[in-house]
């Protein structure tokens, strides 16, 4: 079988009516001889660092200027922070990407690239993520490895983590995915599992990979220091509290983020802004899990998101802006609306326009930081009923915003009305964490997605809770990859 690229076989899987195709092997089927050719410990590790890469902002990692495919950047942003109405495509509206202003627009259609795109960067990182696992566990492979217990447990406890995590976006905005467990070995393989998964057996997979991955991790900060951007316990835990929040279990995010806590390695920065300085980073206390960029790497490890800010794209919708209560200082530190020369300080890395327009930036990309997490809990405590302790928690989020200036951003008061919590909490996770593409989940998992973006003027129906499914997949297993329903 010739050599071949690690993209997921349910995305390109060819129907059986088109002649042309069954010549070729589906990409993403690789024979165990395959993987298990001279394989090292080396060779693994590489393999695993290979699936990170589905989470960066680097340019064309997957094709030459396919915007149209959703193919030129991740585009989470899209399905986040501008779908969510929280920010604009671009500063200066005009007719570039005409794709993305169907997003904001609720123009939803199965062949937008958005939707495949964010399809394919998830599902080729759970291929490789596969693959790694394979090579961790196959006795065959390791006897050639020779790889010591404990780095096999740690390299182990990575790959069960990204799997989980690139599982995770999947159901979230999909709702029941294909389930891809192993390296598929052929084509009658492959084609038996282009099957969606119930939601419950993909968020049963999700935390029984994370969990390997908490029990495989070192109890440590970084699981590697020389290489602090890798996986640790500390995103473990996190991303499973982050599963029990979505899946509703409020005592189990309490349990998870009370477990976080405990490895005391996290805390909230004293300055808001250190969680994005690029000067900061590994220094600052709060990012747990981030895709780290750098910048004169071949292959580019850069962030490119930097460029596209440069030809005017990401811009805070006036809705967002006028979220903000009135002197609060993470207003000014998101974005200077106020310049002739317009900027998103949060993901430029620097409030200054210093990587603007740079396609190679060091700018990393933060997944999650430790004052989501603690608004997870504030959340949950309110839900299981422990309201003041959850008012407190949103009490700190402010303290922090306000840095010592008592003339705003006061604590809200002890309350024992759900409603009014919620609301408080609500409101203080746009404003914390605006462009940070978590809004539109939020808005969904809150069941308040219709009532918020229809009261903006978008046309948010009830199929929009979850996004359509690429129309390529469904056309490519001949229907075997069912719609969503009413797309």
């Amino acid at each position: 079988m010739r050599k071949i690229n690690l993209l997921l076989v349910v995305i390109i899987l060819l129907s059986t009516s088109c002649s042309k195709y069954l010549e070729k092997d589906p990409i993403g089927i690789l024979t165990k001889e395959q993987v298990q050719v001279d394989p090292t410990e080396g060779t693994v590790r590489t393999g695993i660092e290979n699936a990170y890469r589905p989470l960066s902002y680097t340019l064309n990692i997957y094709g030459d200027w396919d915007w149209n495919g959703g193919l030129v950047i991740r585009p989470d942003f899209l399905l986040e922070d501008i779908a969510s109405g929280d920010a604009m495509k671009k500063w200066n509206p005009d007719g570039d990407q005409a794709w993305m202003d169907d997003i904001a627009n609720y123009n939803f259609t199965p062949e937008n690239g958005a939707f495949a795109g964010i399809w394919k960067y998830n599902y080729e990182g759970i291929s490789r993520s596969n693959t790694a696992i394979f090579q961790l566990t196959d006795e065959t492979t390791l006897a050639k490895l020779n790889i010591a217990e404990s780095q096999r447990i740690r390299l182990l406890g990575e790959a069960s983590f990204l799997r989980a995590f690139f599982y995770f976006d999947l159901v979230k905005l999909f709702g029941d995915v294909p389930l891809l467990l192993k390296p598929l070995s052929n084509f009658n393989e492959a084609y038996e599992v282009a099957v969606r998964s119930s939601k419950s057996d993909v968020y049963n997979q999700i935390k029984a990979d994370l969990k390997n991955a908490i029990d495989g991790l070192p109890n440590t900060k970084f699981s590697n220091d020389a290489e602090k951007w890798r996986a640790s316990k500390g995103a473990a835990i996190a991303l499973l509290a982050k599963v029990a929040l979505f899946e509703e279990n409020w005592k189990e995010v309490i349990t998870q983020v009370n477990a976080l806590e405990q490895l005391g390695f996290y805390d909230l920065n004293a300055n808001y802004f250190d969680a994005f300085d690029e000067t900061k980073s590994y220094l600052e206390k709060e990012n747990i899990f981030i895709y780290d960029h750098q910048t004169g790497l071949q292959p580019s490890r850069g962030n490119g998101f930097t460029a596209l800010m440069g030809w005017g794209f990401m811009a805070p919708s006036t809705n967002f802006l006028n979220s903000f209560e009135n002197g609060d200082p993470r207003k000014e530190l998101t974005a200077n609306v106020a310049d002739t020369v317009r900027a998103v300080f949060k993901l430029l890395g620097a409030k200054d326009i210093g990587f603007k327009g740079n396609d190679n930036s060091p700018v990393n990309r933060i997944y999650i930081r430790y004052a989501d997490v603690l608004l997870w809990k504030a959340e949950a405590l309110i839900k299981d009923g422990q309201i003041p302790a959850g008012i407190a928690i949103i009490n700190r989020i402010r303290q922090r915003a306000r840095g010592g200036n008592n003339s705003i951003l006061p604590d809200r008061p002890t309350s024992t009305d759900a409603s009014q919590a919620m609301t408080w909490l609500q409101q203080e996770r746009r404003v914390e964490l605006g462009m940070e593409s978590h809004r539109l989940s939020d808005l969904k998992r809150w069941k308040i997605a219709k009532q918020t973006l229809t009261g903006m003027g978008k046309p948010f129906a009830d199929k929009h809770m979850l996004y359509p499914i690429p129309q390529a997949e469904v056309d490519k297993t001949v229907g075997k990859i069912s719609q969503n329903p009413d797309y």
